[in-house]
């Protein structure tokens, strides 16, 4: 594998094309400066969706302080704050008037019909707080939603596991004296030390401390490793043959560190990755209790079972050697709401190919990319929305084979608006701001009205582009919008600036 970082002179395409270059582009591992335009605009939107629209704003208290933030992979912490309880996002939205659907009409059908994204789109605009179909084109129509499936897979985690769910990485005695085995969970974001890719995230160092001590006298002779929680293949069989070479996903497994990026220089796609996540991380593991290297197997029964508790610290000393299965140290991944933040502003498609065996595991359906399907599709269902409209083959959107129409989005966006259930309700803090976070950050240069009032999320393959979020209006009313293409005939810039009109179109229209 490469062991370079990507082109600084490059940004990154979201998936499914190489990188491509960009003039002026920032240096890496600085941040972009922000135009001021850009920061009055985003203010004004969280003003006003603070203020009232009758149903959502997708603010938290404390999201704009995290935007204004250096990036999290920009300035990692050796102590990173202890994380709060989720909160319930949403509150009450300005009584703005619904723009008229036959003017909104006249508006789009240019932008969607005949435009660059050829002859395969479809489109739905939704008012978030009726639920009333204010346009569609070919709304039922199953296209390939490329990273528009993170939109599914965040909400299924967050109503399956909730947004405080921490996922547990935990140590345990092996089978022999002085082995010790290292259990993976499906924690993607777990880090080596305090320099790592995900904020907030656990590191093996602090296990590390944990083991030693309740090993006591007891020297380590052996680190093994057990990745069985997840089943099946490492990659979908339904992704393109060259998928990991591009850079812009991993192997899935059960056990991996900073999301299975083998070099931490690289802060955007594409990245290069560990070609065994399971054996990198045990290595690494090994190298901090003095060992040179790790080895696959299981754990003892009993840690599987959770019949062996874990030892009193500093008892192993007076009592020998800890019985095989006892737990020896644990720590805890940030909450499921950051790592879904995370997912959904940088679209990291490893990140959410755990999250969604993390539903697989909620569902009691196997941790493999088949279970996480089966569970991704029951948590449709559940939602009130059509299944028969939603047919995905994986959790990150990397299969040009999954199907889903943009009625569906929509009706999820509407769903998660609502109210009824808060916990689904979170995923839009998650979601990239126009012209000023995440992958929404370099888009709309030439829709500038939709700065800061456009928060949704993008998806490309080749061939294939879209875009999925909410956007406010004029007035103040905030709309839920999908537009899908396929067989577009167009490059990647174009498409996007043709999907971005769209949106930004609905953004000025007051249409009435």
């Amino acid at each position: 594998m490469p062991s370079g970082g990507p082109n600084p002179a490059t940004r990154p395409g979201e998936y499914g094309r190489p990188a491509e270059p960009e003039s002026a582009a920032p240096k890496a591992g600085k941040p972009k400066k922000r135009r001021k335009g850009v920061l009055v605009t985003a203010l004004t939107l969280v003003v006003a969706l603070g203020a009232g629209l009758a149903g959502v704003a997708v603010f938290k208290p404390d999201l704009m302080s995290n935007l204004l933030d250096t990036p999290d992979w920009q300035s990692p912490s050796a102590a990173p704050p202890a994380e709060p309880a989720a909160a319930p996002v949403l509150a009450a939205l300005t009584d703005a008037p619904i723009p008229d659907a036959a003017q909104l009409k006249k508006i789009l059908d240019p932008l969607v019909i005949g435009s660059p994204l050829g002859s395969s789109v479809s489109a739905s605009v939704v008012d978030v707080t009726t639920g009333e179909v204010l346009y569609e084109r070919a709304s039922t129509e199953m296209i390939t939603p490329a990273s528009n499936t993170k939109l599914v897979t965040a909400a299924a985690v967050l109503v399956t596991r909730g947004p405080d769910y921490r996922i547990a990485t935990r140590v345990v005695a092996g089978p022999n004296p002085g082995e010790v085995v290292l259990i993976g969970a499906g924690d993607a974001t777990l880090g080596v030390t305090s320099k790592k890719f995900y904020e907030g995230a656990a590191q093996l160092d602090d296990l590390a401390a944990q083991v030693k001590k309740a090993m006591g006298s007891t020297p380590i002779t052996k680190v093994i490793t057990d990745g069985s929680l997840y089943a099946g293949p490492v990659t979908s069989p339904d992704w393109p043959s060259d998928t990991l070479s591009e850079g812009t996903v991993s192997r899935i497994t059960a056990l991996m560190i900073n999301g299975t990026r083998s070099n931490l220089k690289q802060q955007v796609m594409p990245f290069t990755w560990y070609s065994d996540p399971e054996r990198a991380a045990g290595d690494a593991f090994a190298k901090l209790l003095g060992q040179a290297t790790s080895a696959k197997g299981k754990a003892p029964v009993a840690a599987a079972t959770g019949s062996a508790g874990p030892s009193p610290q500093g008892s192993a000393a007076a009592a020998g050697p800890p019985a095989p299965g006892t737990e020896l140290g644990v720590v805890h991944s940030a909450p499921l709401l950051r790592q879904v933040e995370q997912m959904l502003t940088e679209s990291d498609n490893t990140l959410a190919e755990a999250l969604a065996r993390q539903v697989a595991l909620a569902k009691g359906q196997p941790a493999s990319f088949t279970g996480a399907i089966a569970a991704l599709e029951q948590v449709v269902t559940e939602l009130g929305l059509d299944a028969t409209q939603s047919d995905l083959l994986d959790g990150s959107g990397m299969s040009p084979k999954n199907k889903i129409s943009p009625k569906v989005l929509t009706g999820l966006l509407v769903k998660a608006a609502g109210g009824t259930d808060s916990h689904l309700s979170d995923f839009f803090n998650g979601l990239p701001v126009a012209g000023w976070s995440g992958t929404m950050q370099a888009r709309f240069a030439k829709s500038k009205a939709a700065f800061g009032v456009v928060r949704a999320k993008s998806g490309t393959l080749n061939g294939v582009n879209a875009l999925g979020g909410v956007v406010q209006t004029a007035d103040g009313r905030l709309l839920a919008f999908a537009v899908l293409a396929d067989g577009v005939p167009v490059d990647r810039d174009t498409a996007q600036n043709a999907l971005d009109k769209i949106a930004a179109a609905v953004a000025v229209c007051g249409c009435r």
